[in-house]
This record gives C-alpha cells, sequence and structure tokens, in this order.
C-alpha cells in the first residue's frame, strides 16, 4: 500500500481558530515528498476569518468576535461551535489532482454526506461550497502551497447561526446561511464526522482512514 492510498485522519475537539491554523502552516512548510496526509476533524471557537481577497466591508457590525485575517482563499466567513470542520493536508501533485478537481471533489463527499439525510444538495460553479436551494450548508477555502493543500470546509451542523447576519457570507450579500439541524431533529457529530470522512475517502480515492 502506498502513500497515495492512505490518509491520517486526527479528531481535535473544540479549538481556538490561530494555533490550529499555525499547525497548519507548519505541517505544510516541513511535509516532504514521503509525509503522509492527513485530514483534521474539530470545531472552532466563535472567530470570523477574512481571506486572502477578504475585503472588510464584508463585515456589517461591530462584533466582539475576533476577526482574523488569514491565508485561504475567499472572502469572510464565520466558525463557531456546532459547526463541523475539516482541513484537508494532500499532496494534490503526488496524487494527480488539480486545484478545481480537489473543491469539486470536497463538495461532492458534502453532498453525499447530505444525502444520507435524504437532503438535495448542490455545488454552484460560480460560487464554491455546498447549497440547499440558494441556502448555504457548507464552505470550502484552500490555499495550495508547495503542491499541498490545506484549510478546507466547513458544515454546518447545530450552531448559533446569528454570527453570519453581521457578515456578508462569502461576500455574498443577503446569502441565506442554513444548517442541517434545520432539517433533522437529531444531529450526531460524529456520526456526521464519520460519514463525511467516508465520502471523502471514497471521492479522493484513499483506502478507509487510519483514525488517531
Amino acid at each position: 500500500m502506498s502513500l497515495t492510498d492512505t490518509i491520517t485522519i486526527k479528531t481535535l475537539g473544540r479549538q481556538p481558530y490561530q494555533p490550529i491554523w499555525q499547525a497548519m502552516q507548519r505541517f505544510t512548510e516541513q511535509r516532504g515528498p514521503e509525509t503522509p496526509d492527513e485530514i483534521w476533524l474539530l470545531e472552532h471557537e466563535p472567530v470570523f476569518t477574512l481571506g486572502r481577497n477578504g475585503k472588510k466591508e464584508h463585515i456589517l457590525k461591530k462584533t466582539d468576535i475576533p476577526i482574523l485575517s488569514i491565508d485561504r482563499g475567499g472572502q469572510v466567513t464565520y466558525h463557531g461551535p456546532g459547526q463541523l470542520i475539516v482541513y484537508l493536508m494532500i499532496d494534490i501533485k503526488r496524487r494527480g489532482i488539480g486545484v478545481r478537481q480537489l473543491v469539486t471533489l470536497i463538495e461532492q463527499s458534502i453532498i453525499d454526506t447530505l444525502a444520507e439525510y435524504q437532503l438535495s444538495a448542490a455545488a454552484k460553479k460560480e460560487a464554491p461550497g455546498v447549497y440547499i436551494g440558494d441556502a448555504k450548508i457548507a464552505a470550502l477555502g484552500l490555499r495550495i502551497k508547495k503542491g499541498c493543500s490545506f484549510h478546507g470546509l466547513s458544515l454546518n451542523l447545530d450552531m448559533d447561526l446569528k454570527p453570519f447576519t453581521q457578515i456578508n457570507p462569502c461576500g455574498y450579500k443577503n446569502l441565506e446561511v442554513v444548517q442541517l439541524s434545520d432539517y433533522i431533529e437529531d444531529v450526531n457529530l460524529l456520526k456526521v464526522e464519520q460519514q463525511i470522512i467516508t465520502h471523502l475517502s471514497k471521492c479522493l480515492g484513499f483506502y478507509p482512514a487510519i483514525k488517531i
């Protein structure tokens, strides 16, 4: 079994944003051709993050929630408890996939996960992420360095959505944001984690992942 067959899964619980961001940067800087790929699953303490092209005008109100300018693509989004974060440290050059293909595969894994709840979701070519109708349930933001990805996706499960009203989510005015608990009664974080790992592994062509 080769490095391109396996991926390591780390579950990190609830974490502040900045130390995890810095850990992703270090991992990507220090990895070499033989470094196994990793996926990190976690929740963040409340934070707004502003991507490299982010415009502060998309933050609509004064807020006590921290605002961090970071190195992923995209505009402003919110992270908080009850939202599943999945960070993908993948050597896409080694896997032979491009950035657009990676985005499409991540979106498909979210769509397949939501389908397990009889929810019909879709991606939008002009606005990365996953939507139920016109409402956004999952956001994507990636950075590619040395042919390797970091950052990843956020999937809204059962959280306080009010902070999204303080911004133009992902730079889109009046974009409705929804979550899994709007559609089902009991949201089980551990169950969704396993489902999305299963679908990510399938979409990205990994064997069943090693979870630590």
